[in-house]
């Protein structure tokens, strides 16, 4: 398949199936679980739920977790990761493709991207940010490494693959109507519940 930066094909790659095996574990799982239980005490009743980016959905199985009624798809570039997702069978859609391709016919309570902004080509975010938007009826989460200037980190010995930034900061300037409804940051050496360390952003429209 053709696509169409060196980051989709990156992520596509053997280099993201080495990652969607590296990263599933049960304390990764229970430390996503205790974010979104932060998440939604915010948003209240949440019955639907797309991810751009799940990878092998850690981050719908935390949710199906705390919102087992709620319907959930996917939007996964990696084939081994859609594979697992499928073999899990928690979600309603996966849509097995570049978030970049992405065409929304519906939307969605909330629409999410965790860990996947910063490793898409900064040429790219606008188009990126407009597919979040209008996937969502009401809610947005991005968690993300944040900067407030945008700027490049080596990522495993690789060039061009990590970009940190203010992303929720530029989603809210693009589009007026977007407010900030809740925010934290989840620390590497957190003695129960330990992620990446990672900035996120709720936003209501």
């Amino acid at each position: 398949m053709e696509y169409k930066t060196e980051q989709e094909s990156f992520w596509a790659g053997e280099f993201g199936n080495e990652y969607s095996q590296r990263n599933n574990d049960e304390q990764l799982l229970i430390s996503k679980t205790a974010l979104f239980s932060k998440v939604f005490q915010t948003t209240g009743k949440v019955d639907s739920v797309i991810e751009f980016g799940s990878n092998i959905g850690l981050n719908l199985q935390s949710i199906q977790r705390l919102l087992p009624s709620a319907e959930l798809s996917a939007i996964e570039i990696n084939a081994y990761a859609k594979e697992q997702l499928e073999n899990w069978g928690g979600c309603k859609e996966i849509f097995h493709q570049s978030a970049l391709d992405f065409d929304s016919k519906n939307q969605y309570d909330l629409s999410m991207i965790l860990g996947v902004l910063i490793h898409i080509n900064p040429n790219e975010l606008p188009q990126m940010y407009k597919k979040i938007y209008e996937s969502s009826s009401q809610w947005i989460l991005i968690a993300e490494s944040y900067n407030p200037t945008p700027v490049e980190v080596k990522y495993r010995g690789n060039e061009g693959k990590y970009f940190k930034r203010d992303f929720a900061g530029e989603m809210m300037a693009l589009y007026p109507d977007l407010k900030l409804a809740d925010y934290g940051f989840v620390y590497h050496a957190d003695l129960n519940f330990p992620l990446d360390d990672v900035n996120w952003f709720l936003l209501k429209k």
